[in-house]
C-alpha cells in the first residue's frame, strides 16, 4: 500500500483555508490557539539573524571576481535600476490600494509598543555601523548585522585569496547550512502554526480576513502588469527590437515561472531561450543568467515592500517617510541576496517586521497566500532577467537581431 504524501505547499494551502473556516465558525475561542502559532513564529525568529549574516558573509567571501568588468557593470546597472523602480512602485500601489486595510490583528497597546522613533538621516546612517555586533545580534538590529557581514565577508575573501586557507569560509558556509536545516525542520510544522494563527485572526473578524488577502494578491498582479508595460517598451526602444514579438518569446519561461514559482528551475530554459529566441550571445546569457537569477528580483522587491505596508496597515500603524524609505532599502537589499530555503519569504517578512519595529502577527496571512504571491514574484523575476540580458548584449554588440526577428536560427549547445 502506497504511503500518501502531500507537498508542504499543499499542506499550507489546506491549513490556510482550514484555519480561516475553523476560526470563523468557532469564533473568539480560537484565541486559545494563538500561542501555538506564536511558538512557530519564534522558531523562525530565533534563526533569522544567524541565517542572514552567514548567507551574506558566505556569498561575498566566496566571490572570485567573475562579475568584474564591463559586462558586470552593465548587468548590475540594470539590476539596480529595475529593482529600485519595482520597490518604488510597491510604495505607490500600497498607498493607493491599502492591502492591509480591513483587518486588525493586534491591540492598540501592542501597536504603541511597536512604533519606532524617527531619526535624522545622519543618525540613521550612523546607526548602520554597529559598535558591538553581538549587541546588534541580540537586539535583532538587522541592518548593522548586514553591514558587519558584508565587511566580514569581504575581508574573509581577501584572506582566503592571500593565504589559500579556507577554513573560516567553510565554517561560515557550514553554519549557514546548519541553520538552513533548522529552518527546514521548523517548516515541517508550518501548517500547524499557520492554522492556529489564522484561526485566531478569523475568530475575531470572521471571513472578512479573505478580502485583504485578495487585495494583496491583486496589488501584485497590477504591479506586474505595470512593470511589463514600463520595462518591455523601454528595453525594445533601447535595443531596437520588436516589442510585439516579446509575448510569444516569453511564453514558455513565463508558464514555467508561474507553475514552479522557482527562478532556479527556470534557469536552464531561460538561458536557452535567451540564445535561440532573443538572439543574446551564449557568453552574455551564461554570464547574466545565474547572476540575475539570484540578484534581479523585481517581483520580490514589489512583494516585500507591499508586505511591509500590509503588516503596518493590518496592525493599525501609519508608516513614516523614514520607515517607507527603509522598507524600500531593506527590500532591495534582501532581493540582492535572496535566501533560497523553504519558507524563504517567511524569513524575509520576519526580517522586515523586526527591522522596522512592526508587529509580526499579520505574517500568518502573508504565509497563507505566499504560494500565490510566489507566482507573481517569479514571473516578474524571470522575465526581467531576460530584459537585462538583452540590454547587456546590445551594449556589448552581442545581440543578434536576425535571430530575434526569426530570420536566422541558432542551436544552443
Amino acid at each position: 500500500m502506497k504511503k500518501l504524501s502531500m507537498s508542504l505547499t499543499t499542506q499550507i494551502l489546506i491549513a490556510t483555508v482550514g484555519g480561516i473556516v475553523f476560526g470563523a465558525v468557532v469564533g473568539p475561542w480560537c484565541a486559545n490557539l494563538k500561542f501555538i502559532g506564536d511558538i512557530f513564529i519564534r522558531l523562525i525568529q530565533m534563526s533569522v539573524v544567524i541565517l542572514v549574516m552567514s548567507a551574506v558573509a558566505g556569498a561575498i567571501g566566496s566571490g572570485d571576481g567573475q562579475s568584474a568588468g564591463k559586462m558586470g557593470f552593465h548587468t548590475f546597472k540594470w539590476i539596480f535600476f529595475f529593482t529600485i523602480i519595482a520597490a518604488l512602485l510597491g510604495v505607490g500601489l500600497s498607498l493607493g490600494i491599502q492591502p492591509g486595510l480591513g483587518i486588525e490583528v493586534v491591540s492598540g497597546a501592542d501597536v504603541a509598543a511597536a512604533k519606532v522613533a524617527e531619526a535624522s538621516l545622519q543618525k540613521t546612517l550612523l546607526n548602520f555601523v554597529p559598535t558591538n555586533v553581538i549587541g546588534s545580534m541580540a537586539e535583532s538590529a538587522m541592518v548593522p548585522c548586514i553591514v558587519f557581514s558584508v565587511i566580514f565577508g569581504a575581508a574573509m575573501g581577501t584572506y582566503q585569496r592571500q593565504t589559500g586557507n579556507k577554513v573560516v569560509g567553510d565554517a561560515v558556509r557550514g553554519v549557514n547550512g546548519i541553520v538552513t536545516e533548522i529552518i527546514k525542520m521548523v517548516m515541517n510544522v508550518a501548517p500547524i502554526g499557520i492554522f492556529c494563527l489564522l484561526a485566531n485572526v478569523a475568530g475575531v473578524i470572521g471571513f472578512a480576513v479573505i478580502v485583504p488577502m485578495l487585495k494583496f494578491l491583486g496589488l501584485l498582479f497590477i504591479g506586474d502588469l505595470i512593470m511589463f508595460i514600463l520595462f518591455c517598451p523601454l528595453t525594445a526602444a533601447l535595443t531596437g527590437v520588436s516589442l510585439f514579438k516579446m509575448p510569444k518569446k516569453f511564453a514558455k519561461m513565463s508558464i514555467m515561472a508561474v507553475t514552479t514559482t522557482s527562478g532556479a528551475i527556470c534557469l536552464p530554459t531561460k538561458i536557452e531561450d535567451e540564445v535561440i529566441k532573443f538572439g543574446v550571445s551564449r557568453r552574455v546569457a551564461d554570464f547574466t543568467g545565474p547572476i540575475t537569477m539570484s540578484m534581479n528580483s523585481c517581483g520580490a522587491a514589489l512583494c516585500y515592500v507591499a508586505a511591509v505596508f500590509f503588516m503596518a496597515q493590518s496592525t493599525g500603524i501609519e508608516l513614516s517617510t523614514y520607515q517607507m524609505f527603509m522598507a524600500c532599502l531593506l527590500s532591495i537589499l534582501m532581493c540582492l541576496g535572496t535566501i533560497s530555503v523553504p519558507g524563504g519569504s517567511i524569513i524575509v517578512y520576519t526580517f522586515l517586521a523586526t527591522s522596522l519595529g512592526l508587529p509580526i502577527d499579520s505574517i500568518a496571512v502573508l504565509i497563507g497566500i505566499d504560494w500565490f504571491a510566489g507566482m507573481f514574484r517569479t514571473l516578474m523575476n524571470v522575465d526581467v532577467d531576460v530584459l537585462v540580458a538583452l540590454l547587456v548584449a546590445d551594449k556589448l554588440g552581442e545581440l543578434d537581431h536576425d535571430v530575434y526577428n526569426e530570420k536566422k536560427t541558432v542551436v544552443y549547445e
